[in-house]
């Protein structure tokens, strides 16, 4: 077990040789593989050179020597600079036409086992390596030398050297399946990196825009905007955050606010609410959208009474003097997408405004909602009436305090 596990290890450090800490996940992915490409086919010409040398053929197993030289050469210079656009011209020009000069100077397709198909390597790796425009060119430039050694052909077989007939079958197999192998695993690594790039976007998607909008928004084109009509949206705040900001190191402000909005994130998760945004230190969160559920009302009110108990919990743990405000609205509300670079899920209507207003008028460390939502939850949670309160841009509204639920209540009096 030891000894597989040092292998591995030993392939992955040569692998990255070439990777820079400045590189793009895609310069990675192409960086790598053409690194192991090259690693393989340099190893596996040993058995080309050595054969060539048993046999008599020094003309021959100099050209599989040749490439195992300036190969390692280059990929020694690639670890040391990092200059991947050399790195790949030289290795695929070192591809494409050494196996062409090793077919000839063997005397043909025949003779050589069809050594000419590691050129392939080099062809449909440019495919990866390059644009697909760029890689045109090599394409091109491996059909042409095929064809070139077709019509050569004649020329060359009379001068044919003698290789037994086993050992030609040998490498006839070896070809094939040489190439097809480091064609497969070139491929194969580059799909999982392929792969692995796209769940990666897809997780940073998912952070950004509710599942079934980011789904819309990959098929199709235009605005993406719905209506609401049954939607409880939550505003909190950080009570005299700013000043907290002005008596404490950055590192901590923002660590704090981080432990907050962490543990809101979770709980927003936990009861299936959609975070819509934070802005500074208020934090919004919408139940009922993008899907529609009847007790939208009541996963708010379930977590804005955790929310205040985290915040405690926090503050305790953190040695902090914090605390925070949040407000409730229910009804309708517009969604939708905005932005081309940089999206944003956001939300606006009536019910956005006032479920802001009842946080900004409220008070520190207690839930207020509007009579809206008291309508919706008051036969299940405990309220206190704030009466007719004065609310900035609407004027007076009926507002209540969520307390906590009916049946807490009633336990408490069994108790």
């Amino acid at each position: 077990m030891e000894r597989p596990q040092r292998l591995r290890r030993l392939v992955e450090s040569l692998a990255f040789i070439g990777v820079a800490p400045t590189d793009s996940d895609e310069i990675r992915v192409r960086k790598v593989s053409l690194t192991l490409a090259a690693i393989t086919v340099t190893t596996l010409a040993v058995l080309w050179v050595g054969t060539y040398l048993a046999l008599g053929l020094p003309v021959s197993a100099a050209i599989p020597f040749s490439y195992q030289v300036v190969s390692i050469a280059t990929l020694a210079w690639f670890g040391r600079t990092k200059d991947y656009r050399v790195f790949r011209t030289s290795q695929l020009v070192l591809m494409l036409l050494l196996p062409f000069l090793l077919q000839w100077s063997l005397g043909g397709y025949v003779a050589s086992s069809a050594v000419s198909l590691w050129a392939l390597v080099a062809a449909l790796g440019a495919l990866f390596f390059f644009s697909p425009r760029e890689a045109i060119p090599w394409f091109v430039a491996f059909i042409a030398l095929t064809v070139a050694s077709g019509i050569a052909e004649p020329l060359v077989s009379p001068r044919a050297a003698a290789i037994p007939g086993p050992i030609a079958t040998a490498f006839f197999v070896l070809n094939v399946s040489g190439v097809a192998i480091t064609s497969y695993l070139l491929l194969q690594y580059a799909v999982r990196a392929r792969d692995a790039a796209m769940a990666s976007s897809e997780a940073l998607l998912l952070n950004v825009l509710p599942k079934s909008i980011a789904e819309r928004l990959k098929r199709e084109a235009g605005t993406i905007a719905e209506s609401h009509e049954e939607v409880t949206v939550l505003f909190a705040d950080v009570v005299d955050f700013t000043p907290f900001t002005q008596r404490t190191a950055p590192e901590r402000v923002v660590g704090v606010l981080d432990e907050i909005f962490s543990a809101f994130d979770r709980l927003a998760e936990a009861h299936g609410l959609e975070k819509i945004k934070t802005i500074g230190d208020a934090y919004m969160v919408a139940s009922g959208l993008p899907d529609r559920r009847e007790d939208h009302a009541e996963a708010a009110a379930e977590m804005a009474l955790e929310m205040l108990a985290e915040v405690a919990r926090l503050c305790s743990v953190l040695e902090l003097e914090l605390t925070i405000r949040i407000g409730m609205d229910s009804g309708p509300v517009i969604a939708g997408v905005i932005g081309r670079r940089k999206f944003i899920y956001d939300l606006w209507g009536d019910t956005v405004n006032t479920a802001s207003r009842m946080e900004s008028h409220g008070l520190p460390g207690r839930i207020q909602v509007t009579q809206a939502t008291y309508e919706r939850l008051r036969s299940a949670y405990r309220f206190e009436d704030r009466g007719e309160v004065a609310i900035k841009g609407k004027g007076a509204m009926r507002a209540h305090l969520l307390l906590g639920r009916a049946e807490d209540r009633a336990m408490a009096a069994v108790g």
